[in-house]
């Protein structure tokens, strides 16, 4: 059984191909692979027309969803944690052990429309994570919740101007501050980190919490340039040290800060996650996270 689903196409300012414009604006297509399966199978059309990547919105179309019953049927049920929300944006605090998006079912992407409210702006669309996290990493994940938004938000970490900051649990005997320069895949790459507290362990020699701040965004960065130096992040499964490895755990990485202006309101923000309750079993004096 097919069951059409109706999207109507606002006024927009500029024209915009179906493929970026049709990700989240039906709950089962929150992801780019999810509706390029789609457009592939010619599951979506244009005024009536069968869309396809080369398809461009240019405003007052209507776009319909020929879903399967199988489709409508299947809805993840997983609660996020939301730590802000406005009509163009929320911040969501990423849980360990699931991955932003994919092709898999059980994502943060797939549960976003189930835990923020839909935006009454004109350009709504489904919400759509505009960077990424890795599967073991808890923290701030920045949502967008209308096409301009997540625009202009992408156009903000292309010119870095969105600071993260990171926190992480290192293992062994850590120089104070420093600068990690070291190339990734060939490629540029900056980190910076500071450590706010150490203290002995039997295991690992000393533990230390380390705030971290990445100057490029290669993947795995700040796992592996700490590694570089020797210190490795704890329960890391994929960058330790022989011996020296934490398993049961998970990884003591989290997103703990973002900063930037609203491409909006102008309003100066600052989101803060507090750290995960394994961070505060070995650190547990507040006001660490600053």
């Amino acid at each position: 059984m097919i069951l059409k689903q109706t999207h109507i196409v606002q006024e927009l300012t500029d024209p915009i191909r179906l493929q970026e414009y049709g990700v989240g604006i039906f709950q089962q297509i929150s992801t780019k692979s999810a509706l390029k399966k789609a457009l592939k199978k010619n599951l979506i059309t244009v005024d009536g027309v069968v869309g396809s990547t080369a398809t461009f919105i240019k405003g007052g179309e209507i776009i319909i969803y020929h879903a399967t019953e199988k489709d409508t049927n299947t809805r993840l049920v997983l609660t996020l944690n939301v730590i802000y929300e406005d009509e163009y944006m929320a911040v969501i605090n990423k849980p360990a052990g699931i991955l932003v998006s994919g092709n898999g079912f059980k994502t943060v992407a797939n549960a976003l429309a189930q835990n923020l409210s839909p935006s009454t702006l004109f350009d709504a669309v489904g919400p759509k994570p505009v960077h990424r996290l890795d599967y073991a990493t808890t923290g701030l994940l920045l949502v967008g919740k209308t096409s301009s938004a997540i625009t202009a938000l992408n156009k903000l970490f292309e010119h870095k101007e969105i600071t993260k900051t990171y926190y992480a649990v290192t293992i062994g005997s850590q120089i104070p501050a420093g600068v990690i320069d070291d190339a990734i895949d060939d490629k540029p790459a900056s980190s910076s980190f500071k450590v706010v507290k150490s203290l002995k362990s039997e295991r690992f020699s000393f533990l230390n919490l380390v705030k971290l701040n990445p100057r490029s965004g290669r993947r795995h960065q700040l796992r592996k340039h700490l590694l570089s130096i020797g210190n490795p992040i704890l329960g890391d499964a994929i960058y330790f040290l022989e011996g020296l490895q934490l398993k049961g755990k998970g990884l003591y990485l989290h997103a703990g800060t973002l900063e930037f202006i609203h491409p909006f309101t102008q309003e100066k923000m600052k989101i803060v996650a507090s750290l995960p309750k394994k961070f505060r079993k070995l650190f547990p004096e507040e006001g660490l996270l600053h």
